[in-house]
This record gives C-alpha cells, structure tokens and sequence, in this order.
C-alpha cells in the first residue's frame, strides 16, 4: 500500500515499479535464511552472482550513473527511489557502488580508480571521521600530509571508517594546510589498499556488520602517496568530502530509511487485521490505528522531502540548499525512522522481535541512522546556522 503523495516523472516511476518487483521476487523469498544468520548488507556466495547479474540485466545496477560515464543517468532522485524499494528487504539487491566523489577523477586516475568501482570490481571506503572529530572535521583534523617531492607523507589516526577491511582503496582526507584547513587547507588522497605504514582494526558494535561493510579505525605512520593521487585539487578535499555527506550519507539515508518504513507500515496492516484479541482483531483498536497513521505521516512527509531535495539536487543546487536539506533529511529519517519502526515492534508484539519479521533488524538500523553520518544534535547545529547565521550560532 503506497499512497504516495510525492510525485515522480514517469521514467522514475518505472524505475521504482520495475525494483520494486525485482526485490519482491528476488530478495524477499530469501530474508528468512538471511535474518537467522543475522546477515545484513551482505550476500552469500552463492546468491551474490544471481542478484548482480538481476540487477545488471535489469539496467537497476548502474541506473543512477552519469550516462557520460556509461550509467542510465536518472541522478541522485533515480537513486533514492532505487534505494527506497531496494531497502524495504532484509536482503539487499547489488547496485554500482560508486560514490559521487569519484566523477572528480582526471583521465590518468578514472581507468585504475572509478571505473572499477562502477562495475563492481573494486570497492572504496571514506576516511575522514578521527576520534577527536567526529562532527567537526573542518577545524579539529589531526591527520597531516606534508609535501615531500613528488610525494606525500601522510600521518594520522581514523575511527569509524566502514568497509575498511574490504576495500581495494581509500578517499582520504589530511589537513594540508593548517591554517586554511576547510577553507583550502584539507586534501583529499586516493590512497591504495596495501601501502606500507597503513594499519587496520575492526571495532565491534552491536551491528555485527559483516566483513565487507566492517567499521574500523586505521592508523597512518609516514604513508607515502604520490602527488599523482590527488582527487580533485590540492586543498580541495573538504568541499568534495561534504559533497559525499551531502548525498550519499545524509539526502539517500531518508530513502534506505523509507523503504524500511514502508514495509513495515505495510507488514503492520495486515498483522493488525489478522491478530485477534479478546474476539476482535487489532485493528479495532485505536491505540493500534493512531500508530498505523503516525507511521503513515512519517512516511509521506519524509518521501516528499526526500524526493523533493534528490529533484533540487539534481537540477543544479550542489552548493547551497542541498547542503542543509541533507541534514535535514538526515535528521528526520534518523528519528522518524526510529519512531516509525518503534510502532511497528509495538504494533507487532513479541512476534516482532523474533528473527522470523525483519522488523528487528530494521529497528536496530533506525536507532543507528541518529548517530551514524552525523548525530541528531550536529545536524541541529548545522541547520540553526542556515536559520539564523554563524555570526549568532557560534558565539
């Protein structure tokens, strides 16, 4: 049941009905096997070959790539409404994961470094997070790269960084400049898995990620990365690390978060007209039915505004709303998200929080998505300045 009331150009709404029917064929007669292992964000060996070639043949892998770089070209918006369907399953069909970031590559570095990653075979991780500045990367980055040559020595220490253990390579921010710092002063190194002095750990939460989507921290002892590595321009990096956190880690979170919602919305439904109590189902009842409509009025608002930034996005605005509608969208999806699948638990009874539901599983993504890419109070933060200005919010 989608009573949607964000509308969607045609082609988009094609590409929604086509995975939407692909990951309801495909995906969700596996979740069983998948939530008893407490497998998320992974494929089996022997199911990965199957969902990837699905998902090629279908155009749904590389749909949201540029069609300069051989991709579908339906955007930022082509992907929200790819991830919303991909993510109302506990088992996730495979799509391109190339991160946008990446289009920055020059023509000596696109063969070795985005190509790949558009295909698939090689994956990439994000290093900007340390231990000391989580939600203030600008002003507090320890990591230094200091020119030497035509090299660049590289010392620090990174925390939180995900698929770490898996990938064939880093984007990498260093403070390059102490004193321009995010004005011109971080840098951003595409930095290749194996370089001597690089080491990484896991660090274990409650997620039990798998191995590939592991999070980590690394440290950096005089890693040499040549000049050549740049992504971008020299003192660039802090623009295009926002550019990421922007779209693929604040405005597609309200996707992954809607597609969760919604299945659980529906999933709730047709529990709530099936369960029985004291001779009457559920349903009846209007503790249960003010929970079905607040999770319904989540949704709707969320999916408009999601929809809405992807469209603005993708038109052009990279600089200036994007930025502070991806917090804001960040925000609401983290705590509606969490809302929404709190009702759905509730709505469920004991029966939702059994590994026989993904209700569980969507509950304990919801609780992260207020910390992970940004706590609730930054983002807060970050829109209070957009609202009333720096010159106020940080005296």
């Amino acid at each position: 049941m989608d009573y949607s009331l964000a509308e969607l150009p045609d082609e988009h709404l094609q590409l929604k009905n086509m995975v939407r029917d692909v990951v309801e064929r495909e995906c969700m007669p596996l979740e069983l096997e998948y939530l008893k292992e407490d497998l998320y964000d992974e494929l089996k060996p022997e199911h990965e070959p199957h969902l990837r070639k699905v998902s090629q043949d279908t155009g749904i892998w590389d749909a949201h790539v540029p069609k300069e770089h051989g991709g579908g070209g339906m955007g930022i918006l082509g992907l929200c409404v790819i991830d919303e369907e991909i993510y109302r399953s506990a088992v996730l069909l495979p799509k391109s994961p190339v991160n946008v970031i990446l289009y920055e590559c020059n023509d000596q570095q696109a063969p070795t470094y985005l190509e790949p990653v558009i295909r698939g075979e090689k994956r990439t991780a994000f290093a900007q997070t340390e231990p000391q500045s989580g939600s203030d990367p600008g002003g507090s980055m320890q990591t230094r790269a200091v020119r030497d040559g035509d090299d660049w020595v590289i010392n620090g220490h990174k925390f939180f960084i995900s698929n770490s253990l898996a990938c064939d390579f880093w984007m990498l921010q260093a403070v390059t400049d102490q004193e321009k710092r995010r004005r011109g002063g971080i840098t951003m190194f595409l930095v290749d898995k194996g370089t001597p002095g690089i080491n990484v750990t896991e660090i274990k939460t409650w997620h039990n990620r798998p191995f590939e989507r592991a999070t980590c921290e690394m440290t950096l002892d005089n890693v040499v990365v040549p000049h050549a590595n740049i992504l971008g321009e020299e003192g660039y990096g802090f623009r295009l690390g926002q550019q990421w956190l922007v779209v693929q880690d604040r405005l597609t979170r309200g996707a992954s978060s809607l597609g969760q919602m919604q299945r659980s919305l529906d999933m709730s439904i047709e529990w709530a007209r099936q369960r029985q109590s004291f001779g009457k189902p559920i349903a009846s009842r209007q503790a249960i039915q003010w929970m079905i409509v607040d999770m319904f009025i989540d949704i709707q608002a969320l999916r408009a505004m999601t929809y809405g930034a992807a469209a603005k996005y993708d038109a052009g605005d990279t600089e200036g709303d994007s930025r502070y509608l991806g917090s804001l969208i960040k925000l609401l999806s983290g705590q509606w998200g969490h809302r929404c699948l709190d009702n759905a638990l509730q709505v469920h009874g004991g029966i939702g929080e059994t590994y026989e539901l993904p209700i569980s599983r969507f509950y304990r993504n919801q609780r992260h998505a207020r910390i992970g890419g940004g706590t609730d109070e930054m983002h807060r933060m970050v829109l209070a300045r957009w609202l009333l200005g720096r010159d106020v919010t940080d005296v």
